[in-house]
C-alpha cells in the first residue's frame, strides 16, 4: 500500500531547525526561557493555566498586544488580565465587533460600520443608520449577540497592502473604513480582524474568540457625528458593557442604578444648588446655596494653601494671541479656545492659567533665596466643548481651575513635588477619598528636548518612589510641555475620578525667559511646576454631590440646621434661636410655614439637612431644643449650647 502525503506536505522535507530559545523577563523581574515564535498566550500556559484562561492580552516592552502574537526575541512581558486597565480594553473593544457583527447580520448593507472604541467604562460603536435605535432593536441585537458569543468563533487578525486593503472595504461597502485607510500614512500597517463572515479593519489587540464574552448589556444610544465634527454625518451611537463574570456585570448595573438616583444634575436641581439653561449651554449658574458651598470649598482651599506657603494671585481672562503663541498652548488648543477682536487686534479667552502665572513671576527679577515660591489661583478658564460633550458640571465651558505654579532650584524638585502629594492627601482624605496614581510620560505631540525630558520624568518617578507610593505609568499621555502625576478618586461607588495632577515643566521657563539670579551672581533658569488638587471647582461639586448623594456632611452643608416650630406660638421663640446660631456661625433655616411637623420633618428630608431642631411647648419651657439627626434620627432634648457646640466640633474636624 502506497503512503499518502498529507496536503500541504512535501515529501522531501528539510531537516527540523534547532530551536532557539529566548529570554522573557516578566512583571515580578523574575526570566524565563521559551522557544522563539511562542505566542504570549503560549507564555501565559507555561507560567500557569489559571494566567492563561483570564489573559486578555500581553504588553511586550511597553507595547499592548493579541495573546496570539509571536515573541521573536528577549523581552519584558506583562500577561494582561481583566484587572489591568488595558486587558479591560481589549475586552470591552472585542465585544464593540461582537456588537458590529450581530448589526451587520441583522441589517446588512443598510448599515455602515465607522469605528467602535473601548472607553472608560465599557464601548460604544458609531453607526451610519437611517434613523436611531429603539429599544426593542437594541434588545434584538443583544440576543444576536448572545448566538455570535454561543458559536465561540475564533478571531483571527492578519494584514493588508493598502490597495488591497481599499479594495476589500469597498467590497463590503464600507465607506468610512475606506477613508480611514486612506488617511493612513504610507507604510503603515494595515491590519484586520475576522470572526466568522466578520471583517473589521481595527489595530487591535482582541481576545481569541468570540465565546470569551462572558456577560454584557448594551445600556444605552444616542446621536453622534462622523469624527466629532457636527458638519459631518450623523451617527447612532450604541454604548455597552461587558464583564468575564456574570456577577460582575449585575454589580456594575447596580452600581449604575444607585448613580441614577445620585445624578449631579437631578440633585442640584432639587437642592437648589446649580441650574442648567439653554441660554448658556456649558455655563452653569450657581444659586444661593450652590454659592455657599463654593465659597466653603474656595476658603477651605485658601487657608490650606495659605498654610502651605502659597501667595495667591489674579490674572486676566483675556490676554492677546501672541501670549498664547508664546506658551505653545496656540499649536495645541486654539481649536478650543474662544477668540476676540479689541482695538483691532487677536484676543484669546484663556483656556488656562500658565501664561498668566508667567507673566506674574516675569514682573520683577528673583533671587534664588526667594525659591520655592508658590503661587495660587483660582482661574475661570473658557474652552470650547463641542454641544454633545457638555455634561453637567462634568464637561463644561466655563470653569474654576484652582490652579499653581511653583518656581524652584533643580535641587527643590523632589522636595516641592513630595510637599505637593502630602497636600493632595492630606485634601482628599478630609473628604473621605482614597485615590490611585499614575505617571503619564512624553506624548509625541511634546515640546522640548529629550534631555529635558529624561529629567523631568526620573525626577517624578523618584519623588514616587521613595515615598513608596504605588503608581500605574501611562505612557505618551504626559502634557506638551511635560510629564505629570495624575490622581484619581474614588467615589463611594468605587468610579474613579482624575482630579489632582503635579505637571514638571522646562519648557514654560525658556519659552517666557523666566530667570533668577543665582548664587553666583549670574542668570539662571527656574525650574516650574503646574498643579491643581480639586482640579476644577464646578467638577469638583459635581463629583462631591454624586459621592455624599446630595447629603453633604455638616461642615459642606449649605443650609446645617432648619428650624422647625410646631405651631405659631413657637415662632418666636424660633426667630430667636435663629439669631443665636448665626451669631455662632451655623448656617440655619427657619421653616415657619402652617404646616404640620411631620409635613415640615419630611422636606427637611428630601432637602438633606443635616440637623433639624423641633421647637415645641417642651422647648420653649425648657429653653431647649427637640434635636433630630440626618445620620442618627431622633437624639432628643438638648441645651442650645451643648447642640452649637456639636455642630462647631463636626466643622472643626471636617467630621463625615
Amino acid at each position: 500500500m502506497s503512503q499518502v502525503t498529507p496536503l500541504g506536505a512535501t515529501e522531501n522535507r528539510p531537516q527540523k531547525k534547532e530551536e532557539n530559545m529566548i529570554k522573557v523577563e516578566l512583571k515580578d523581574g523574575s526570566k524565563i526561557e521559551v522557544k522563539e515564535g511562542s505566542s504570549i498566550l503560549e507564555v501565559a500556559k507555561q507560567i500557569s493555566e489559571g494566567l492563561a484562561r483570564n489573559a486578555m492580552a500581553g504588553r511586550v516592552d511597553g507595547e499592548v498586544k493579541d495573546l496570539r502574537t509571536e515573541l521573536q526575541k528577549d523581552c519584558k512581558l506583562e500577561i494582561l488580565t481583566f484587572d489591568d486597565e488595558d486587558g479591560k480594553k481589549t475586552y470591552w473593544h472585542t465585544t464593540s465587533h461582537i456588537m458590529a457583527q450581530a448589526i451587520k447580520r441583522i441589517y446588512g448593507d443598510s448599515v455602515k460600520l465607522t469605528i467602535g472604541p473601548s472607553i472608560a467604562n465599557g464601548f460604544y460603536y458609531d453607526f451610519d443608520v437611517e434613523k436611531p435605535f429603539t429599544e426593542e432593536e437594541i434588545a434584538k441585537i443583544e440576543e444576536e449577540m448572545k448566538k455570535i458569543i454561543k458559536e465561540n468563533l475564533a478571531i483571527t487578525r492578519y494584514t493588508l497592502p493598502r490597495k488591497e486593503a481599499i479594495q476589500l472595504m469597498k467590497d463590503r461597502k464600507e465607506p468610512y473604513k475606506v477613508e480611514l485607510i486612506e488617511e493612513l500614512p504610507e507604510g503603515e500597517e494595515i491590519s484586520f480582524y475576522d470572526q466568522g463572515e466578520f471583517k473589521e479593519l481595527c489595530a487591535g489587540p482582541h481576545i481569541m474568540s468570540t465565546g470569551g464574552i462572558k456577560a454584557f448589556k448594551l445600556l444605552s444610544s444616542s446621536s453622534s457625528y462622523w469624527r466629532g465634527d457636527e458638519t459631518k454625518q450623523t451617527l447612532q451611537r450604541i454604548y455597552g458593557i461587558s464583564f468575564p463574570k456574570a456577577s460582575m456585570l449585575e454589580e456594575y448595573l447596580n452600581m449604575l442604578e444607585e448613580a441614577k438616583k445620585r445624578d449631579h444634575k437631578k440633585l442640584g436641581k432639587e437642592l437648589e444648588l446649580f441650574m442648567l439653561l439653554p441660554e448658556g449651554p456649558g455655563f452653569p449658574f450657581f444659586l444661593p446655596k450652590g454659592m455657599v458651598l463654593r465659597n466653603i470649598l474656595e476658603d477651605f482651599w485658601r487657608k490650606k494653601h495659605i498654610a502651605n506657603g502659597y501667595q495667591e494671585i489674579k490674572t486676566p481672562m483675556i490676554l492677546n494671541e501672541e501670549l498664547w503663541h508664546r506658551s505653545g498652548h496656540w499649536d495645541h488648543y486654539k481649536d478650543n479656545m474662544y477668540t476676540t477682536k479689541i482695538d483691532e487686534q487677536d484676543y484669546a479667552l484663556k483656556p488656562m492659567n500658565c501664561p498668566g502665572g508667567m507673566l506674574v513671576y516675569k514682573s520683577k527679577m528673583h533671587s534664588y533665596k526667594e525659591f520655592p515660591i508658590r503661587l495660587g489661583e483660582l482661574g475661570l478658564v473658557h474652552r470650547h466643548e463641542k454641544s454633545g460633550q457638555l455634561n453637567g458640571l462634568f464637561r463644561v465651558r466655563c470653569f474654576t481651575q484652582d490652579d499653581a505654579h511653583i518656581f524652584c532650584l533643580p535641587d527643590q524638585i523632589e522636595s516641592e513635588i513630595v510637599n505637593l502629594m502630602h497636600l493632595i492627601n492630606e485634601v482628599y482624605s478630609i473628604f473621605g477619598f482614597s485615590y490611585t496614581v499614575e505617571l503619564s510620560t512624553r506624548p509625541e505631540d511634546s515640546m522640548g528636548s529629550d534631555e529635558d525630558w529624561n529629567m523631568a520624568e526620573n525626577a517624578l518617578k523618584k519623588a514616587l518612589e521613595d515615598q513608596g507610593m504605588e503608581y500605574q505609568l501611562n505612557e505618551g499621555d504626559g502634557a506638551f510641555y511635560g510629564p505629570k502625576i495624575d490622581f484619581h478618586i474614588k467615589d463611594c461607588l468605587g468610579r474613579d475620578w482624575q482630579c489632582g495632577t503635579i505637571q514638571l515643566d522646562f519648557q514654560m521657563p525658556e519659552r517666557f525667559d523666566l530667570t533668577y539670579i543665582g548664587e553666583d551672581g549670574e542668570k539662571h533658569r527656574p525650574v516650574m511646576l503646574h498643579r491643581v488638587v480639586f482640579g476644577s471647582i464646578e467638577r469638583f461639586i459635581g463629583i462631591l454631590i454624586e459621592h455624599y448623594a446630595g447629603a453633604f456632611p455638616t461642615w459642606l452643608a449649605p443650609v446645617q440646621v432648619k428650624l422647625l416650630p410646631i405651631a405659631d406660638s413657637h415662632k418666636q421663640y424660633a426667630e430667636k434661636l435663629k439669631a443665636e446660631l448665626e451669631k455662632n456661625g451655623i448656617r440655619v433655616e427657619l421653616d415657619d410655614r402652617q404646616e404640620k411637623i411631620g409635613y415640615k420633618i419630611r422636606e427637611a428630608q428630601l432637602q438633606k439637612i443635616p440637623y433639624m431642631l423641633i421647637l415645641g411647648d417642651k422647648e420653649v419651657e425648657a429653653n431647649a431644643v427637640g434635636v433630630r439627626s440626618r445620620k442618627d434620627g431622633d437624639i432628643g432634648q438638648m441645651q442650645l449650647q451643648d447642640f452649637i457646640a456639636k455642630v462647631q466640633k463636626e466643622v472643626e474636624n471636617f467630621e463625615q
